[in-house]
């Protein structure tokens, strides 16, 4: 007889096994094994906010498997993630059991732990506990907000603003903090100033830099010096003057080092430091989480990675400030261990840090068992746990004060030396837009007072104000930290979201809003001003939070909620398209038409002289046209101004023509945005279509050459023979974007991949993994197509086009022969799952679609959604009163061996 143990994911599932022994059977829900129904009215304010709930075809897969193996257990161990999310999943599993009658004589309980090694997994099992309901309730709080808004709101935002996609609670609040940074850019009105350096000579020789502070007896302030006549009179001044040193201060500063990560400043210091994008940075954490294999055994390395809690175990800085003594010295051990609080909005420092599971594990020692990505961030999180308790930093800083003769001039010299290194031995926190010079980390020669200098060159530089700068994903994450707006598993599918929605676009690493996203944002702005004001929802974040703390009824404050936000909603019933154009227009002029140096009207059409320019409403959405349409057809994209963008008139442009065919090449704007097409359709032949191909992300539709849509239209093209199998490998531009292809294995390539110009060794490494885990067998005799073999999620299986079967267990990949594979597939084959699907109607398709597009505006607390199962694979539907058990809307959360991104 064995005891059941329910973690999140399977990788989870073998290493806590290990651990647990035979007495024990530990198995994965796969994230949520229950949802919410994309449909309207799974939620239902008027019960009570009453929900109903589906158990997909996957969850229901892993409850029966829960369900065989009860069969034969007293204890049924819910060990689910140590947070929100991972208290819910308990919660469902346990709900759908009971429904189920199945918990009768089995003995529920809730264990955690924070990271998974062998001790902590013990120490759980033997700390059991029941489930915490306030924090259940305040997830299901937070799914039903999430619901109700993308359920109500989107649909008013579809019909009101045809062209824009879905609205999130959440995610409308962290978009509008990007386009009002946007805005601030636009409006900016630079400033011009000066500043006044000169070079000096000390008695003994030596040279430095200093700055002028004081003219005429009074201090400069940044502007004073505004233009080129003051500042040249400032610098005839100084050149002018002899100066001796007025004053030397030195003062001795400490730096203290920074706390250890929480999530978000995981997500700030790796987009920082390594070029990590959050989700990448969650899913590498998760895979740290969970373990790694070295030596033969699966180690977790990290503890759990998504909390805002900057305190660390006493064992772990008991063991981290030995490490540190051994390795660094005593000198670098403080008197005590260093304790923090964290400082961001809302906090619930529920969980310890992001910290290493082992001190001991230094990242030279471990990095060749992980991934290159694995091997930067543990690093990374090794020496930040690390360096949080380490000595602080000494700084002999160093002000010079140089005086001319008159004391009316007056210069400014500053410096510093790092007097003791401490933690800075080990670790130096990155920063967010760092513009100024750093002058206090220059070195400056030994002077005393009365010194007499001598002055060299004295310049005159002139400056301009900086507008402030776009949001990094860093930048961006801790803003939203600041204001308390979502929480740390949140973030990064807020990012990912608004990406994915084209509402922004990352150029540079910063984040610029797209046309679409400006235009949905002034829409709420102007409408529902209230549902993203950062105040509004940083305060129902608090809320959120009372209830989790048992302080606030959920009911309660879904009830205020919806009064209000459904009253908002009732307002716009009647409100026309033309209204909200009107008010767009009104809302957006600055943006779409700025002021013009000669004074012109920039409204005015500069097609026909006499239109006035101004937001108009397509099929597909918003764009710039003339009011003298049919008559003028000037039209253009929604951006600020129109220099350098020619716009694509009667919607098409031709760049030239096919130096082989003659034929026209052309940019032309569809439903779904701007592509390339050869030629045009032949009039006798309808069948024959004109070659067309899409234009990848990076590349500006209205700013194409020739050459670059020659090349598109040539794709695919042969990169070269792969240096090994001497096999073809080709690079395209598919549905999900550039991609390289040898035979029948793909390769993705990156975003910054130009699929025109990939080399042979980018697309060899792009191969290597596919070619890892895939084996061509070679053709088959009868059809000649490829047979392979490949290693899938439950072991290695063969395949032959849409026919699959698995491996034998005592059989591997490397010992499969071309033969062996066919009678495999003869004898035991069966459909590739989903085969059978491509019949589907596309009127099939469509409903689904609508019927899912609702849904996909829900934001998780956690993880993207996952894709909501089609209707024929739903288990079950299960209708459950509020007033019974208190239960609300769940939102699904995907495992880390299917999306590693959840939270």
């Amino acid at each position: 007889m064995t005891d059941v143990v329910v973690v999140e994911s399977p990788a989870k599932a073998k290493t806590i096994n290990k651990y647990l022994g035979d007495g024990y059977t530990v198995l994965a829900s796969f994230g949520h094994v229950r949802d919410l129904p994309p449909k309207d009215g799974s939620v239902r304010p008027d019960e009570n906010f009453a929900m109903d709930w589906q158990t997909d075809e996957r969850g229901a897969k892993q409850i029966a498997a829960i369900t065989k193996a009860l069969k034969s257990a007293k204890r049924l161990y819910l060990a689910t993630d140590p947070d929100r999310e991972g208290e819910a999943i308990s919660w469902h599993v346990r709900s759908v059991l009971e429904e189920k009658k199945l918990l009768r004589g089995i003995d529920v309980q809730r264990i955690t732990f924070n990271e998974i090694t062998k001790s902590a997994i013990k120490a759980a099992m033997e700390a059991p506990r029941d489930l915490d309901m306030p924090l259940i309730e305040a997830y299901l709080a937070r799914r039903a907000l999430d619901y109700l808004v993308g359920f109500t709101l989107s649909p008013v935002l579809w019909r009101k603003l045809p062209g824009s996609r879905s609205a999130g609670r959440v995610q409308s609040v962290a978009l509008r903090l990007i386009c009002e940074r946007e805005a601030e850019i636009e409006v900016f009105k630079p400033r011009e100033y000066w500043t006044i350096t000169s070079a000096f000579t000390t008695p003994g020789n030596a040279g430095f830099q200093a700055r002028l502070t004081h003219l005429a007896g009074q201090k400069l302030d940044q502007f004073d010096l505004n233009n080129e006549a003051l500042a040249f009179g400032a610098r005839d001044t100084v050149m002018a003057g002899s100066f001796t040193v007025r004053s030397v201060e030195r003062k001795r500063v400490k730096r203290n080092p920074p706390p250890p990560f929480t999530t978000s400043t995981l997500q700030q210091e790796a987009s920082r430091k390594l070029g990590m994008s959050a989700q990448s940075t969650m899913r590498t954490a998760q895979q740290l989480y969970e373990g790694v294999d070295i030596g033969g055994e699966t180690i977790g390395l990290i503890t759990y990675m998504r909390t805002d809690g900057v305190t660390m175990a006493k064992e772990a800085v008991t063991a981290i400030r030995g490490h540190i003594g051994q390795v660094f010295g005593g000198e670098y051990v403080p008197d005590y261990p260093r304790t923090y609080s964290t400082k961001a909005k809302n906090a619930q420092e529920a969980h310890e840090a992001v910290r290493p599971t082992d001190a001991s594990l230094i990242p030279e020692k471990v990095a060749r068992t992980l991934t290159h990505d694995q091997q930067r961030l543990y690093d990374l999180i090794w020496k930040r746990s690390v360096a949080s308790q380490m000595q602080s930093a000494e700084l002999d800083q160093v002000a010079i004060v140089l005086a001319d003769t008159s004391g009316q001039t007056q210069m400014r010299a500053t410096g510093s030396t790092i007097a003791f290194d401490g933690f800075l031995k080990l670790y130096i926190e990155g920063r967010d837009d760092s513009r100024a010079d750093d002058e206090d980390g220059k070195l400056l020669p030994p002077m005393k007072e009365g010194d007499k200098v001598l002055t060299g060159d004295v310049a005159a530089d002139q400056h301009f104000t900086q507008p402030p700068p776009r949001y990094s994903e860093a930048s961006l994450v801790k803003k939203m930290e600041e204001i308390g707006i979502g929480r740390p598993s949140t973030y990064a599918s807020i990012l990912g979201v608004l990406r994915d929605r084209n509402y922004v676009r990352l150029e540079t690493r910063r984040f610029m809003p797209e046309d679409r996203g400006r235009l949905v944002t002034a829409f709420l702005t102007s409408f529902f001003e209230r549902y993203v004001d950062t105040g509004f929802t940083a305060s129902l974040e608090e809320q959120l939070d009372d209830i989790s703390d048992g302080r606030a009824d959920w009911h309660d404050v879904m009830a205020a909620f919806w009064h209000d936000f459904s009253a908002a909603v009732a307002q716009t019933k009647d409100l026309k398209i033309s209204d909200v154009i009107d008010a767009l227009d009104e809302d957006l002029s600055e943006h779409f038409f700025p002021p013009r140096e000669d004074e012109v009207d920039p409204r005015t059409c500069t097609a026909c002289g006499t239109g006035r320019l101004g937001l108009r409403l397509g099929k597909f959405g918003a764009f710039i046209g003339c009011s003298n349409y049919p008559t003028c057809q000037f039209t253009r994209r929604l951006v600020a101004d129109d220099e350098g963008g020619e716009t694509l008139k009667d919607g098409l442009k031709v760049l030239g023509q096919d130096p082989e065919t003659g034929e026209d090449i052309t940019v032309r704007r569809g439903p779904y945005g701007l592509y390339i097409q050869k030629g045009e359709p032949n009039p006798e032949d309808k069948k024959a279509k004109p070659k067309r191909t899409t234009i990848p992300k990076g590349l500006e539709g209205d700013k194409l050459t020739l050459t670059e849509a020659l090349g598109l239209l040539s794709l695919p093209r042969v990169v070269g023979l792969h240096p090994e199998t001497g096999e073809t490998i080709e690079a395209g531009l598919g549905r999900f974007g550039p991609y390289v292809k040898m035979g029948a294995i793909y390769g993705t390539l990156d975003k910054d991949d130009d699929v025109l110009t990939v080399g042979l060794n980018r697309a060899v490494d792009s191969l290597a993994k596919k070619l890892a885990s895939i084996r061509n067998l070679g053709a088959h005799p009868k059809d000649g197509e490829p047979v392979m073999v490949r290693k899938g999620r439950f072991g290695p299986y063969v395949q032959h086009g849409s026919m699959i079967a698995n491996l034998p267990k005592d059989v591997g990949m490397d010992d499969i022969t071309l033969d062996g594979a066919i009678a495999l597939v003869a004898e035991k084959g069966k459909p590739l799952k989903g085969a059978a699907k491509k019949g589907a109607t596309k009127k099939t398709a469509a409903k689904t679609t609508r019927t899912k597009k609702a849904a996909a505006t829900i934001e998780g607390e956690g993880a993207p959604k996952k894709k909501a199962a089609p209707r024929a694979a739903a288990k079950k539907t299960t209708k459950t009163p509020a007033s019974k058990s208190k239960t609300a809307a769940s939102k699904k959360k995907t495992t880390a061996s299917e999306n590693p991104d959840e939270g």
